[in-house]
């Protein structure tokens, strides 16, 4: 099933791409590979999640907080080429936990995400990762992730680089 079929069927209505909230561009294109500017747990959409885990979120809040962060980019990665059906597979995840001091759990945070794009995507959907605690992040933002992902070749929607 494709992504953009796998969405409906699962009833994921996604947000509108995050606006750059600062001098840079939202995804940067190199070849068929898009890179994605930083996301972070904040949507009108999908809910809002600030707050440092192991203080005031937990371990399922830190994993609700990382699939906003996963339908935030998802939404990004769509504004490229408009559908997700053109993406050929994700290729690598960097992921950030607000963490208390010592919190060694960011994986199972971060598995928020991965596993969301697992069950939309399958197997093209499985990446390389990291998923480190962090001090803070922007906004006091939970979670904050980056993606990587390559498209199809041009003749089946290769994706354009953003308007100057």
């Amino acid at each position: 099933m494709n992504p953009e079929a796998r969405l409906t069927e699962l009833g994921i209505e996604l947000p509108p791409p995050p606006e750059p909230g600062g001098n840079y561009l939202p995804f940067r294109c190199c070849g068929n590979v898009v890179y994605l500017a930083g996301v972070i747990s904040m949507s009108a959409h999908d809910g809002t999640w600030t707050g440092q885990v192991g203080a005031e979120r937990n371990l399922e809040e830190g994993r609700l907080a990382a699939r906003v962060c996963a339908l935030n980019a998802l939404a990004a990665l769509r504004s490229v080429t408009g559908s997700l059906d053109d993406v050929k597979q994700l290729l690598y995840l960097g992921g950030y936990v607000n963490a208390v001091a010592g919190y060694g759990e960011s994986p199972s945070v971060i598995n928020g995400a991965s596993d969301l794009f697992a069950e939309i995507f399958g197997e093209a959907g499985r990446h390389a990762r990291a998923a480190v605690s962090v001090a803070g992040l922007p906004r006091n933002a939970t979670v904050e992730i980056q993606l990587t992902a390559e498209m199809r070749n041009a003749e089946t929607g290769a994706p354009a680089s953003p308007p100057e």
